[in-house]
């Protein structure tokens, strides 16, 4: 694809007029999410390096034993967007409980959440493999000038206002949407500046990947397992081609470019699905649909689920439109 000369922050200020609530707040917590998301690229960058890969010895509220670079990561994105006092509320995978932003007075006048998955595969650091952030903006429904509440977190996500996420890989890309389609940036290293790489990104309405951990396929609903038979067919265009990685970003994003169906269903280990519906489903879902894919936990879009709990977990089938409809035939 051709190199674009426009950088991010250009793109930012060129299309903030088609924000709903144009008053430029949207434009700096992109910005920012862009800083923090360079300061940790420069982080992994240095893994093997510095003493970053491993574990950090704590375990999360998912019950997860937590990577030094989960913690790094999730200390410099909750700094990024505190310091600058442009969010009222964070919820990150890794804290039990959201947060709130109280710097000062106009703190609590702010309009947005953020929530996010600050490092998404980082056990695939000490292997060098890619990995990722996600994130997913929304706007409060609580008054502005109070503190923020948990139903400002608890939003199916129909409501975004943005949502995103940054593979740190062979080349660090930012890859986000606020409603208008999705574009792709690419970070030079050289001079620190994200460039438009990937304009108006759609991802094939079909295609040739499916991505799904098949180590557990013994424990899959016997839809999903005929899906996948499906998938290992000699017939027509078949068979698909197996690719999983164990990074939601890279799978996805894979699949956003190339076509293809990500899976992971529920198991009799994980009866309500093992991915979390805010940090990391939602999000994804989000930039899916805008580029023209579908996501479902098998039985409802995933985007008209309404949210019980920060944490919840939920099945996620997303990527290629037909891909997608397909699956949900044998689901259903």
């Amino acid at each position: 694809m051709a190199f674009q000369n426009q950088t991010l922050g250009e793109f930012i200020i060129e299309n903030q007029s088609a924000f709903s609530f144009s008053t430029g707040e949207l434009s700096r917590l992109i910005n920012s999410i862009r800083l923090a998301a360079k300061v940790v690229n420069h982080e992994v960058n240095k893994a093997g390096l510095v003493d970053i890969i491993g574990s950090s010895g704590n375990i999360n509220v998912q019950g997860e034993s937590q990577q030094k670079l989960d913690v790094f990561a999730n200390e410099i994105f909750i700094k990024t967007l505190t310091h600058r006092e442009i969010v009222c509320g964070i919820a990150s995978e890794e804290c039990d409980d959201f947060l709130r932003v109280e710097g000062n007075t106009e703190s609590s006048n702010n309009h947005y959440v953020v929530l996010m998955d600050p490092l998404d595969g980082s056990s695939n650091i000490d292997v060098n493999v890619s990995v990722g952030t996600i994130f997913s903006i929304y706007r409060r429904v609580s008054s502005a000038g109070t503190p923020v509440v948990l139903e400002d977190f608890l939003q199916p996500g129909n409501r975004q206002v943005a949502a995103g996420y940054v593979i740190y890989g062979t080349s660090t890309m930012l890859v986000y949407t606020t409603g208008h389609g999705v574009n792709g940036f690419t970070l030079n290293p050289a001079i620190g500046t994200f460039y438009l790489s990937h304009p108006n990104i759609r991802i094939p309405e079909n295609g040739q990947i499916y991505s799904v951990n098949e180590g557990n396929y013994i424990h899959f609903p016997q839809g999903v397992k005929n899906y996948i038979k499906y998938c290992q067919e000699e017939k027509e265009n078949r068979p698909y081609t197996s690719r999983y990685i164990g990074s939601l970003v890279s799978d996805i994003h894979r699949n956003m470019i190339k076509g293809g169906i990500y899976l992971y269903p529920q198991t009799s280990a994980s009866p309500n699905g093992k991915l979390r519906l805010l940090y990391e489903c939602n999000p994804m879902a989000f930039v899916v649909e805008q580029a023209g894919g579908e996501a479902s936990d098998g039985g409802q879009r995933i985007l008209d689920i309404i949210p019980g709990e920060l944490h919840q977990r939920t099945p996620f089938y997303c990527g290629s439109k037909n891909m997608v409809a397909k699956l949900l035939e044998y689901v259903a």
